[in-house]
């Protein structure tokens, strides 16, 4: 489920501005609600998270908030992960994406914003997967590079944050015949 953050106006109004300057910078518009939708039904299928989530598009001042509260860090970032409690309820938590963010990363990237929110909506999918890249010595890296080439997406967020680039997955030996 996509969602605009009802407490922010920019997002509450489907990120009219975004759309405006669209015009002028086309890989600046907003994918649609059902597009977005699309996107994430592929990349949690790609991931293998069974369970309803739903993603709040918000801005930098929005996601700030909820770092803020949620993870004691006082600023904003591109994504939060919500992993559910209870996964039996059949839900497997909530992303947040800051829409401006986004929006400035797709531009330093040289790719749409859509491309963009594809990126972060698989990023945040393997953390409610329960993969942590600060952790978990390589394996979500390794997992995302992966799923990113099958997705056919553009460097990933934990590669464009560590200066050792991802290596690949020990390649296991055929025993001998």
């Amino acid at each position: 489920m996509i969602l605009f953050d009802p407490d922010q106006p920019e997002a509450a109004g489907g990120f009219q501005q975004t759309a405006a300057a669209s015009q002028v910078a086309p890989r600046s518009a907003l994918p649609t609600r059902q597009t977005l939708q699309r996107h994430l039904r592929l990349a949690q299928q790609a991931v293998g998270l069974r369970g309803e989530v739903a993603v709040l598009l918000t801005t930098d001042r929005g996601i700030r908030g909820l770092n803020r509260r949620f993870r004691k860090q006082n600023k904003a970032t591109d994504v939060l992960s919500f992993p559910a409690a209870d996964h039996g309820a059949g839900i497997a938590g909530d992303l947040a994406i800051s829409i401006e963010t986004a929006a400035r990363q797709a531009a330093e990237h040289g790719h749409s914003l859509s491309v963009e929110l594809r990126v972060l909506m698989l990023h945040g999918l393997l953390h409610l997967k329960g993969f942590d890249h600060e952790s978990d010595d390589g394996k979500m890296a390794r997992r995302e590079a992966r799923l990113r080439a099958k997705l056919k997406l553009p460097l990933g967020l934990i590669e464009r944050t560590e200066s050792v680039p991802v290596k690949p997955a020990p390649r296991r030996q055929k025993a001998a015949q």
